[in-house]
C-alpha cells in the first residue's frame, strides 16, 4: 500500500489533559448523558469514563476507524492511501483523525470520501512522517489522542492481537439508535436487507451508508456486479427492484408448485410436481412449434420441437425441484420453516438485494442519498405487497441465495444464513421483531 503526504481539512481543537503514562490525551471525562449513535461509541465513552484506556483500546480493535481522502485524488490514484493530518495548536503536533461508523456524516456529492482499516493495520502501515498522534472521534464526547511513537503503536497491537478471528468481528446485529430509522417505510425497506447487513456485520439501519469505505465499495460493486459506473449501478437497481435478475426458471419450477398447491388446498408430492413441471414444458415447446409466423417470404410455421432440447429442459427442471424440496426439508430442521409451509417465489432474493444495492450505491457515488431512500422505500413495498410476513421473506430470500451460490453444499453460503436468521428472529432489538408488518 503506497502513502503520500498532504494536509487536509482542519479538525478543531478541544482542551486535553494527559495520565501519568503520557499514553492518551482527550477532553476533560465527566458523564453529560450523551448519547451515543451506535455501541462502538457507547463503549468508548463508558470506557473513558471509567478512565478504562485498555478498554478503550479493545473497542478500537473490534471496529472499523475511517480517515478522510480526497475523492478525485483517489480517482487518479488507485490502490494508494493518502493520509492527511490536521494541526493541533494545543498538542503543537500533526493529528490524524479517525472516526467510528456512527460518527460518519451522511455521504454526498463534494470530494471528501472515507477509507477505513482496523486499528493493527495502522499500528502496521503507519509513515513516521504522517503526524505524530491520532484523534478518534475528535470534537465528541468519546474523543481520545494517541501518539504513534513505535512504542505505543506496539501497544495497540497488544490489544488487537486477542481479537483477531473472535466473535467480535463475526456477523451480529447492530444498529444506530441515533440517526437511523428504527420504524416507518425507511426502516422497513432497510430491514429487507438486514440479512446481508447482519452477514457482513454491518449497521442495519443505516441510511447514510458508507460501508468500509468509498474505494472498497467501488471495488466490491466492480468484483460482484460488474458495475463500474453510475449507469451500471442504476440498471442494477432497477432490475432488482423489478425482481429481473432472479432465474427464470427458479420462478417457474415454484410458480407449476404454488398452482398445484391451490388447486388441491394443500401440501404437493414432490414426483407429482415433477411431472406437472415436465408436461408444462413440453406442452409450451409444442406450443412454440404450432405458431404460424407472417413475414415478408409469406407463412410459415416454427420450427419443430428439438427433442433432445426439450428433455434436457425437463431433466434440468426435474433437477431443481429435487433440490428445492431437500433445501426446505433442511430449511424446516434447522427452523428457517415452519411444518408444512413451502416457499412460493425467490423474488425475495433480488428485493432483500435492492434495499443493499441502494447504499452500495450511495457509498460507492454511483447515486445521491435521495434515490437511495426512494430504492429502499420500494424495495419495501415490494417486499410487504409480495410475502405475507418476515418469515415468509427470509424463507425466499435463503433459498435464492442458496440456490444462487451453495450448489446443495450446505456450506459457508447457507450456515452463514442459518446463523443470520437466528439472530434476526431472536434478539430482542432485531427490527424483524419491532417493526410491524405491513
Amino acid at each position: 500500500m503506497a502513502f503520500t503526504n498532504g494536509e487536509g481539512p482542519t479538525a478543531g481543537a478541544w482542551p486535553l489533559g494527559q495520565d501519568a503514562r503520557g499514553v492518551l490525551q482527550g477532553n476533560p471525562v465527566q458523564d453529560v448523558g450523551w448519547q451515543a449513535p451506535s455501541e462502538v461509541e457507547r463503549q468508548l465513552y463508558e470506557a473513558k469514563l471509567r478512565d478504562n484506556w485498555a478498554g478503550y483500546f479493545d473497542v478500537l480493535a473490534r471496529t472499523y476507524l475511517y480517515f478522510i481522502e480526497s475523492r478525485s485524488w483517489k480517482d487518479a490514484h488507485p490502490g494508494r492511501v493518502h493520509f492527511s493530518p490536521y494541526w493541533n495548536p494545543q498538542l503543537q503536533a500533526k493529528c490524524l483523525a479517525l472516526y467510528t461508523e456512527g460518527m460518519l456524516p451522511a455521504p454526498d456529492g463534494g470530494d471528501l470520501v472515507f477509507s477505513s482499516n482496523y486499528l493493527e493495520w495502522f499500528a502496521e502501515v503507519w509513515p513516521e512522517s504522517r503526524g505524530q498522534w491520532i484523534a478518534v472521534n475528535p470534537g465528541s464526547p468519546c474523543e481520545a489522542y494517541f501518539p504513534t511513537t513505535p512504542e505505543h503503536r506496539a501497544l495497540w497491537q497488544r490489544h488487537t492481537a486477542p481479537v483477531e478471528g473472535s466473535p467480535d468481528r463475526q456477523r451480529a446485529l447492530r444498529a444506530l439508535s441515533v440517526g437511523g430509522p428504527l420504524q416507518g417505510p425507511v426502516a422497513f425497506g432497510l430491514a429487507c436487507g438486514a440479512p446481508l447487513m447482519v452477514n457482513n456485520r454491518e449497521l442495519w439501519n443505516a441510511m447514510a451508508y458508507h460501508g468500509t469505505g468509498y474505494s472498497d465499495e467501488r471495488k466490491s460493486l466492480a468484483r460482484w456486479w460488474g458495475i463500474t459506473d453510475r449507469a451500471g449501478w442504476q440498471d442494477a437497481q432497477h432490475r432488482l427492484l423489478n425482481a429481473d435478475m432472479v432465474s427464470s426458471v427458479w420462478e417457474f419450477a415454484l410458480g407449476v408448485r404454488r398452482s398445484l398447491a391451490l388447486d388441491f388446498a394443500g401440501p404437493v408430492e414432490v414426483d407429482y410436481w415433477k411431472q406437472v413441471a415436465g408436461r408444462a414444458i413440453r406442452q409450451k415447446a409444442e406450443a412454440r412449434a404450432a405458431e404460424v409466423r407472417v413475414s415478408p417470404e409469406g407463412v410459415t410455421k416454427a420450427d419443430p420441437v428439438d427433442e433432445t432440447e426439450v428433455a434436457a429442459q425437463v431433466a434440468g427442471v426435474q433437477r431443481l425441484i429435487g433440490r428445492i424440496a431437500r433445501y426446505e426439508a433442511r430449511f424446516r430442521a434447522d427452523g428457517l420453516l415452519a411444518e408444512g409451509r413451502f416457499v412460493r417465489t425467490v423474488e425475495a432474493w433480488d428485493y432483500g438485494r435492492a434495499s443493499c444495492m441502494a447504499r452500495w450505491g450511495l457509498a460507492a457515488r454511483y447515486g445521491t442519498l435521495e434515490e437511495a431512500e426512494q430504492a429502499v422505500v420500494r424495495a419495501g413495498r415490494m417486499v410487504a405487497a409480495n410475502y405475507r410476513s418476515w418469515e415468509d421473506f427470509a424463507a425466499s430470500f435463503i433459498l435464492g441465495r442458496c440456490l444462487h451460490f451453495d450448489d446443495e453444499d450446505f456450506g459457508k453460503w447457507y450456515e452463514e444464513m442459518v446463523t443470520v436468521h437466528r439472530i434476526l428472529t431472536t434478539d430482542p432489538a432485531s427490527p424483524w421483531l419491532n417493526i410491524p408488518w405491513k
